[in-house]
C-alpha cells in the first residue's frame, strides 16, 4: 500500500513537472517556405488570391480523397472564405483579410482539434523577379498549452511538419499556372469583309527571331507620337507583314494604328501614314501565347487551301493584338486575330 502511494507521489509530481515545462514553453511560432516560380507576379496573385483554385494544387486535398470543400459567398479578395471536413485531414476553415495587388495576401486558418480551435495568421507575398515571381508562404501564431503538449511528445516538431507541405504545394502552384498559361486554341472565323481605313505607322526589316521584340517597341513609338501630336487612335494596334522570307529568316513589317483620316507628316517623320483599301479577308483568332502564332497562321494557309481560296498575293497580311500583355499578364488571355486577304480569283486560273 505505501508502494502505491509513493508511486502515486511519483507519478503526481511528474505530471506537475510536466505541466510546468510545457506552460512555460515558448509556444509562438513562425515558419515559412519560399520559392521562385515561373510565372508573373499578377498571374500568381491571382491564383493564390482565388479560393476556387486551391484544390488544384494545395497539398492536404491531394492526400485524401474525402475532402469536402464550401466555398463562402466570396471566394477572391479580402472577405472570402472556404471551409473543409476530412476524416483523415480533419477539419478547418480558412478567411482572407486583406489582399493587396500584386504583392500580399493576409489570411487567418483556423483548425478544428480534440483540444479546440487552433487559430493562426497565413502570410503571402509576391516579388517581381524578371518574368518569374519569387513567393513566400509563411504561417505564424501561438500554440495553446495542449498543442505544446501534444508536440512535446510527437517525432516532429511543427516546422517539420508544415515546411514540406507547404513546398509541395508550391511546387503544385508552379505545375498548375505553368498548364493554365500554356492552354491556347486556334479558331478560323471565316471570311469576312476587313473595312480598312488611314493608319500611322513605322516600318522596319529584321531577322524573323528578331520581330516579336521589335514590333513592341514600334508599336509603343507609333503610339507615343499620335498622343504627342493629338492624332486620333481607332482600334487596337496591329503589324502589317510587308515580306517574309523563310528561307533567308528575314522579314519587312509595320507596326501601326488605325486613324479616322489622312495625315500629312513631316519629311524627315519616321512615322509615316498609310491607306488600307476595304478588302475580302480570312479571319482567324488566335487566344493564347504569342509563341503560338506560327500554328495559326499555319492553320489559316491550311484552310485556305482546303477550301479552295487564294491568298491575295498583292495585298499585306496583318495581325491585330486584341488583348495582350499590356492588358493581361496571362498569355492564355491574350487575343490575336489574323487577317489573311483573299483573291477574288480561284486557283488555277492563270496558270
Amino acid at each position: 500500500m505505501k508502494i502505491l502511494k509513493y508511486l502515486f507521489f511519483l507519478f503526481l509530481i511528474f505530471i506537475i513537472g510536466a505541466s510546468i515545462y510545457i506552460a512555460t514553453k515558448d509556444g509562438e511560432f513562425q515558419l515559412e517556405q519560399q520559392q521562385m516560380l515561373a510565372a508573373p507576379q499578377e498571374v500568381v496573385f491571382n491564383e493564390v488570391n482565388d479560393y476556387t483554385s486551391w484544390k488544384g494544387w494545395e497539398p492536404w486535398s491531394q492526400e485524401t480523397d474525402d475532402m469536402i470543400i464550401n466555398y463562402g459567398d466570396k471566394t477572391k479578395g479580402e472577405g472570402a472564405y472556404y471551409s473543409w471536413k476530412s476524416e483523415k485531414m480533419g477539419e478547418g476553415e480558412i478567411t482572407t483579410l486583406k489582399a493587396n495587388p500584386y504583392s500580399s495576401i493576409d489570411q487567418k486558418i483556423t483548425f478544428v482539434t480534440p483540444f479546440g480551435d487552433s487559430t493562426s495568421d497565413i502570410y503571402w507575398e509576391f516579388e517581381k523577379q524578371g518574368d518569374s515571381t519569387l513567393v513566400t508562404w509563411g504561417m505564424k501564431g501561438e500554440q495553446s498549452f495542449m498543442e505544446k503538449a501534444a508536440f512535446t511528445f510527437q517525432d516532429q516538431s511543427l516546422s517539420e511538419m508544415m515546411l514540406p507541405m507547404f513546398k509541395k504545394g508550391l511546387d503544385n502552384l508552379q505545375e498548375q499556372i505553368t498548364e493554365e498559361m500554356e492552354a491556347y486554341s486556334i479558331n478560323i472565323d471565316g471570311i469576312t469583309q476587313h473595312g480598312g481605313g488611314y493608319y500611322m505607322y513605322i516600318t522596319t526589316a529584321s531577322k524573323i527571331s528578331q520581330v516579336s521584340d521589335r514590333m513592341k517597341k514600334m508599336i509603343s513609338e507609333v503610339g507615343s507620337y499620335m498622343e504627342n501630336n493629338n492624332i486620333e487612335r481607332i482600334g487596337n494596334p496591329f503589324v502589317l507583314y510587308n515580306q517574309w522570307n523563310e528561307e533567308q529568316g528575314t522579314a519587312i513589317y509595320s507596326a501601326a494604328y488605325f486613324t479616322p483620316s489622312e495625315v500629312v507628316t513631316p519629311a524627315e517623320s519616321t512615322v509615316l501614314n498609310g491607306y488600307m483599301p476595304k478588302q475580302r479577308t480570312l479571319k482567324t483568332t488566335l487566344k493564347g501565347d504569342y509563341k503560338n502564332l506560327k500554328e495559326a497562321w499555319d492553320s489559316a494557309y491550311a484552310y485556305l487551301q482546303q477550301n479552295g481560296l487564294m491568298a491575295d498575293a498583292s495585298a499585306q497580311p496583318f495581325e491585330v493584338y486584341v488583348n495582350g500583355p499590356d492588358n493581361n499578364a496571362n498569355p492564355a488571355e491574350w487575343i490575336t486575330q489574323i487577317y489573311i486577304p483573299v483573291s477574288q480569283e480561284k486557283p488555277g486560273l492563270n496558270d
